[in-house]
């Protein structure tokens, strides 16, 4: 048996899912292959926040599940939509790596260093809040591209191979922000001028993590199964599920789905535990950045559904601080 691992075909992605790949073949001891998809997101231009809503990247890798075209897709998980798709399941979420959002900059200087009226890119609507209200001096310029792309935006950064300045597409930014997790897989950390703290800039819900999804007919059973009643793919996939990552970006998504946090929406929420707890902080910011409500709970309910409860009551809480009339959400 083949295992064949859908995956969209950029660089980032493609190493990602090759590395989820020799993952699931050492512990499953069976050959995979990969099967590049392309996404609505690799191939619509302009600002990801107006192509459509939440899962541009996704849909594509869930068509070739159904269609039995691969047996696993692998998404970055803060791509993926909070909803629930017919037919698949949630088979694993691996060890997180580093949540932090990170300032790619010119000369190594930090966000503090920035000369007043700094470019800076960033196609994310919660980063750009972010920026805006640690410093609202900067022109916040909306970018696409891939990791290289982005990076290709900033003079002088390690890797980039021309100092030409092309206006939208090299060296014509003094900044650009992008995730520190995406970095670290391509082995371009030393692009890094500063990380971000979760208290300047608080990450995307799911981000530094990966999703694995399946046929739910293939899905890891639930705990009480049966000894064989698994499958060799569902044992695999069961072995790469990290519980304490489970746990934190459960309570994540449960806290967008109650807010009904569309892709526009300047939304950042992060959950770890520590000890006994499961801790959840989260922000909803006004595009311009200028007002944000923000704030955090705790439960020792270390279940899927603890988590679930734990993002809904701070979703409440936001929304009883005023999050829906600063921001683009469906919830009330």
């Amino acid at each position: 048996m083949t295992v064949r691992i859908g995956t969209r075909a950029s660089k980032l992605a493609l190493t990602q899912t090759q590395q989820t790949a020799d993952q699931l073949a050492a512990v499953g001891g069976f050959p995979v292959e990969l099967v590049h998809i392309r996404t609505d997101g690799d191939v619509l231009t302009g600002p990801l926040s107006q192509m459509g809503g939440t899962g541009v990247f996704v849909a594509a890798l869930r068509d070739a599940l159904l269609r039995d075209e691969c047996d696993v897709a692998v998404h970055s998980l803060k791509d993926l939509p909070t909803g629930a798709a017919v037919g698949l399941s949630l088979a694993a979420t691996p060890k997180r790596v580093d949540v932090r959002d990170v300032l790619c900059a010119r000369d190594g200087l930090k966000l503090a260093d920035l000369p007043e009226g700094a470019k800076v890119g960033t196609g994310s609507p919660r980063r750009a809040a972010q920026l805006r209200a640690a410093r609202a001096d900067l022109e916040i310029v909306d970018i696409r591209g891939n990791v290289d792309t982005r990076l290709g935006r900033v003079p002088g950064l390690p890797g980039n191979t021309t100092a030409e300045v092309v206006p939208g597409k090299s060296c014509d930014l003094d900044a650009v922000v992008l995730a520190a997790a995406g970095l670290e897989r391509i082995s371009r950390l030393d692009a890094v001028s500063e990380f971000l703290e979760p208290d300047v800039m608080l990450p995307a819900a799911g981000q530094g993590s990966l999703a694995i999804e399946c046929r739910t007919s293939d899905a890891p059973r639930k705990p009480g199964a049966t000894e064989g009643s698994q499958e060799v793919l569902a044992q695999a996939l069961a072995a790469l599920d990290d519980p304490d990552t489970r746990l934190a970006v459960t309570a994540e998504r449960a806290l967008l789905a109650r807010l009904e946090a569309g892709c526009a929406a300047p939304v950042g929420a992060y959950a770890y535990r520590k000890g006994s707890m499961l801790h959840l902080e989260a922000v909803v910011c006004a595009v311009d950045g200028k007002a944000s409500v923000r704030d955090k709970r705790a439960t020792d309910g270390l279940t899927e559904v603890g988590a679930t409860l734990l993002g809904i009551e701070l979703a409440e809480v936001l929304l009883a601080g005023g999050a829906a009339d600063i921001a683009d959400l469906q919830a009330s």
